[in-house]
C-alpha cells in the first residue's frame, strides 16, 4: 500500500492528504487497504443479509454460492467482517480475537434489557434510514481496545484519524442525530456507558470524550457496500448456457429479485461503514483523479485511479455523487458546507469562483433533497 501513495501532513487548516509517491496510470490499483474496525449498519443487519441469503438456497448453480455469498449468518459473518483470503473459520476467529469477546450477547441475544440490545435499539430509534453510520462501530473500537494485549498500539492506531474542534465536533454530532442530538446523545453515552465501560478508556465516557469519539467516527467513517446476490447474478451472467436454460436462468433471477425484495425491502445490500487509515486522508476534489470500490465483495477498499497521476501529485476522492457533482458551484459547496464543514477550493471550483452564487430552478427544487439520503454512502474524512 505504501509504495505508490503516503499520506503527508498539509496544513493545521486541511490536515493531512495522500501522495503519489511514484506515476500512476490511469485504471491502476493504488492500494487496498482493510479497515481498522467496521461494522454492518444496524437497521441493515436486522432487515438485509439474513433475507438474502435465505432467498439463496435455493439457487440453481449452487457452485457459485460458495464463490460469491453463503459464508454464514449475517451477524456471524456479513461481507463487512470478511478478511481476504480468509474462510468462515477463520473470519469467525479474527472477529474473536479482535472484539467479539466483549460484544458477545451468548444466551442474552433476544433479551431486550441487556445493555447492548438497549444500546442498539435506541440506535435504531434516533437513526433511521437511510444509514450513514453505526454505534456499534465505537463500540467495536472499545472492545478492541479491551481485548487488546497491547492497549497502547490500539489507541494509537485510532488516534491517527483527524480530529475536529469542540464546535464542529457539534455540528458533526447535531448532523447525524437532527435537532435533538443533546438529548439523544446523553442518552447514547448513559447506554454506552452501561454497556462498555473500562476505566483505562475513561475519557471516552465523559461527555467531551464521547462527543468526540462520536464526530471521530461520523467524520471518518467510509461507507461499505457489498452484495453476494449482484456477485451470484454476474457470475450466473457469465455462464455459457443453452437458450432454453438462460431463459430459465434469468426468469428465476427476476423472480428471485422480488422475492427479496418482500422479505428485505429496500435493504437489498449489506452496507455498513468502516474507518481505513489510508483512505480516511484523501481529500475532496470535484474533479477527483480516484475513487474507491469494494469489488471483492466484502471489506476491502481498493483505491483506483481515474486519471494519470504523476509522483508527488496529490491523490483526491470526491465526496460527492456524480449528479451532484455537476450542478453548481454555489450547490456543490452548500453540500460540502453542511456535510463536512468545509468549502471546497478545487480547480473546479477555483475556475468557478466568478459564477453567480445562485442556483437553478431545477437546483432550487433538489435543494430540499440534498441531505442523508444522498450521502449514504459518502461519509469519510474531510
Amino acid at each position: 500500500a505504501g509504495a505508490a501513495a503516503e499520506a503527508r501532513f498539509i496544513s493545521s487548516a486541511k490536515g493531512k492528504g495522500l501522495f503519489a509517491t511514484r506515476n500512476i496510470r490511469k485504471g491502476e490499483t493504488v492500494f487496498v487497504e482493510r479497515p481498522v474496525v467496521s461494522s454492518q449498519f444496524l437497521w441493515n443487519a436486522l432487515y438485509n443479509y439474513r433475507g438474502e441469503r435465505l432467498a439463496l438456497v435455493a439457487c440453481p448453480h449452487p457452485c457459485h454460492l460458495s464463490r460469491w455469498g453463503d459464508r454464514g449468518t449475517a451477524e456471524e459473518l456479513s461481507p463487512l467482517n470478511q478478511g481476504k483470503g480468509l474462510g468462515f473459520a477463520e473470519c469467525r476467529q479474527a472477529a474473536l480475537e479482535q472484539y467479539h469477546q466483549v460484544l458477545c450477547l451468548g444466551p442474552s441475544r433476544d433479551d431486550p434489557t441487556h445493555p447492548l440490545n438497549k444500546l442498539q435499539e435506541a440506535w435504531r430509534n434516533m437513526h433511521y434510514p437511510p444509514e450513514t453510520s453505526s454505534i456499534m462501530l465505537m463500540a467495536r473500537m472499545v472492545a478492541t481496545i479491551k481485548q487488546a494485549k497491547d492497549k497502547e498500539w490500539w489507541i494509537k492506531a485510532f488516534s491517527q484519524f483527524c480530529s475536529k474542534t469542540a464546535n464542529e465536533e457539534e455540528e458533526i454530532v447535531h448532523k447525524l442525530l437532527g435537532d435533538k442530538f443533546k438529548g439523544q446523545l446523553e442518552l447514547l453515552r448513559l447506554l454506552f456507558t452501561e454497556a462498555l465501560y473500562d476505566e483505562y478508556l475513561s475519557r471516552w465516557f465523559t461527555p467531551e470524550g464521547f462527543r468526540s469519539l462520536f464526530a471521530l467516527v461520523g467524520t471518518n467513517g467510509q461507507g461499505i457496500g457489498t452484495s453476494s446476490l449482484s456477485q451470484w447474478v454476474h457470475a450466473c451472467d457469465a455462464l455459457d448456457l443453452p437458450m432454453l436454460q438462460r431463459e430459465e436462468l434469468d426468469a428465476f433471477i427476476d423472480q428471485l429479485y422480488k422475492d427479496i425484495e418482500k422479505e428485505s425491502g429496500e435493504f437489498l445490500n449489506c452496507e455498513g461503514s468502516g474507518l481505513y487509515v489510508l483512505q480516511s486522508c484523501c481529500n475532496h476534489s470535484c474533479i477527483p483523479n480516484a475513487e474507491t470500490s469494494f469489488p471483492e465483495n466484502n471489506f476491502l477498499l481498493h483505491l483506483t485511479a481515474l486519471e494519470d497521476i504523476e509522483a508527488g501529485e496529490e491523490i483526491c476522492i470526491s465526496y460527492l455523487d456524480c449528479c451532484q457533482r455537476e450542478r453548481s458551484r454555489h450547490s456543490r459547496n452548500k453540500i460540502l458546507r453542511e456535510n463536512y464543514l468545509f468549502t471546497c477550493s478545487c480547480p473546479k471550483c477555483l475556475a468557478q469562483a466568478d459564477d453567480a452564487d445562485v442556483t437553478s430552478d431545477e437546483e432550487e427544487e433538489g435543494e430540499g433533497e440534498t441531505d442523508d439520503a444522498e450521502l449514504e454512502d459518502e461519509m469519510t474524512d474531510v
